[in-house]
């Protein structure tokens, strides 16, 4: 691979961004990649905002992924896709999450989540961007666990990143313990066969 591979995951506290940036390190470690990876939690465990910046390639430098760069977002929610969608290139890649999690300021009557966050998203992306928006809390739900978005959006991402499908699905294997394995596999694969 010659390309640095510069991606972005975005979601709220307990959605598995940060899993998914550890499975995603196991996918460089085992191309032997130099990755580097930035996590910020934030207000994490109250649902808060939640970006993990992953940089993989031959050597990379530094862990955070500049505006404009990123050849991919992975939206666990919506909200946070329009939020972080600055960081992607104009040939890049938007993958999101179809289901919101309301954020305790609409819960409280203080804000107004937006409407037609997508179409907001394809209207201001450069001609070059795809946005794909997946059902991914369904597909997870119906592999068998409700926490499994980020693996269903990890599958859609391996459809266009070049990297061959076995070495995410060991990737997935090395992290997940052998009880959870077979859910997070269905997983993954549902999100590649979603795009």
């Amino acid at each position: 691979m010659e390309k640095t591979i510069d991606m972005v995951l975005v979601g709220v506290g307990g959605q598995g961004t940060l899993v998914a940036g550890k499975v995603l390190a196991r996918v460089a470690e085992r191309m032997e990649l130099d990755v580097k990876i930035s996590e910020v939690h934030g207000m994490s465990q109250r649902g808060g905002s939640v970006i993990t910046h992953v940089r993989m390639g031959r050597a990379v430098a530094s862990p955070l992924v500049e505006e404009g760069r990123a050849g991919c977002i992975l939206a666990f929610e919506p909200l946070e896709a329009l939020r972080w969608a600055p960081l992607l290139a104009e040939d890049g890649a938007l993958f999101m999450n179809d289901e919101s999690v309301v954020p305790q300021s609409v819960r409280t009557g203080a804000a107004a989540y937006p409407d037609g966050i997508a179409e907001r998203l394809r209207e201001a992306a450069a001609p070059g961007v795809r946005v794909h928006v997946l059902p991914a809390g369904r597909l997870a739900r119906e592999s068998g666990s409700a926490r499994a978005v980020n693996m269903v959006l990890l599958g859609a991402f391996s459809r266009e990143s070049g990297i061959p499908e076995p070495v995410f699905r060991d990737a997935i294997r090395d992290v997940f313990p052998e009880r959870l394995r077979s859910i997070n596999l269905d997983a993954f694969e549902a999100g590649r066969a979603a795009v």
